[in-house]
């Protein structure tokens, strides 16, 4: 097995959660919602439901002009918040107001340009008084990350990279090597957005990963249906649902109405996540 990245002495929070996760043999749930959309104050309480429903990590996606690894449903989810004046320290804020309310482990959810805006010393720090667990940056490779990944580990924050279905074995080990807290895998090609099936190439793909990593793997990209998540108790130590959760705050009327779907949502997700254990391959 190739080397992973070093473990601190003090866990991070998201790595405690996943050994929880471990010990009860449970399989967790990774949120993603988009910050500021409708506004700051709606996702606060957005991501107050969504903890309350039992979301294990909680990805706080930082809204920007170009996502282009994004599907239209987070794409128009990102022009919402920017059109309400979401900034990433306004996001930043928000994270300090909610790590006062909830002990859930916060993924900032990020492209680079606005990061390096803000200049990684002082993101790094402003992440770690906020109160932030992690960091994915989606256009960052490991290859460029260098700078990047010292700043945030001397700040106790997780670095957490994309692997991808074109990743070669090589490839894979050095994404694993450079990532902590977890390894986000995605499940097919393209941008993100719900599907009706999941990659039939999928489970080969985790099995390339798990050969590599004794981190835990999270998949994303296209999981939204609890047939998804049951599905992938066999494969990751968590799903990704994001899209989905996104247009559940899109068709709502109000933000009550979509705090309230959020957490039916996660709640039945989160379900489906737990039977679906009974499926994990051995030793996996």
């Amino acid at each position: 097995m190739t080397e992973a990245a070093t473990t601190t002495t003090n866990p991070s929070r998201i790595s405690r959660r996943f050994a929880e996760l471990r010990r009860t043999g449970d399989m967790g749930l990774v949120a993603y919602i988009t910050a500021g959309d409708p506004s700051l104050a709606a996702t606060e309480q957005f991501v107050l439901a969504l903890a309350n429903a039992g979301a294990d990590v909680i990805e706080i996606g930082v809204p920007f002009s170009d996502p282009v690894a994004d599907g239209p449903v987070i794409q128009r989810a990102s022009e919402r918040a920017l059109q309400s004046g979401t900034t990433l320290a306004g996001v930043l804020s928000l994270v300090k107001s909610l790590r006062a309310k909830t002990d859930v482990p916060f993924v900032l959810f990020s492209y680079f340009n606005p990061v390096l805006q803000m200049g990684l010393e002082k993101f790094g720090d402003a992440a770690k008084d906020a109160g932030a667990d992690g960091v994915l940056i989606t256009d960052l490779t490991p290859e460029e990350g260098g700078e990047y990944r010292a700043i945030m580990s001397s700040r106790g924050l997780d670095t957490i990279f994309l692997a991808a279905p074109t990743s070669t074995d090589e490839r894979l080990a050095i994404i694993a090597k450079v990532s902590t807290g977890f390894l986000y895998l995605i499940s097919r090609t393209g941008v993100t957005g719900a599907k009706d099936q999941l990659a039939d190439e999928l489970p080969a793909l985790a099995r390339r990963v798990r050969r590599v990593t004794d981190l835990p793997i999270a998949i994303g990209f296209g999981i939204s249906q609890p047939g998804h998540v049951s599905v992938l108790g066999g494969l990751a130590d968590a799903a990704v649902v994001g899209s989905a959760l996104v247009e559940e705050i899109e068709r709502a009327g109000t933000v009550e109405a979509a705090a309230q779907a959020l957490a039916a949502r996660v709640k039945l997700l989160k379900g489906a996540a737990v039977a679906g254990m009974s499926r994990r391959e051995p030793n996996a």
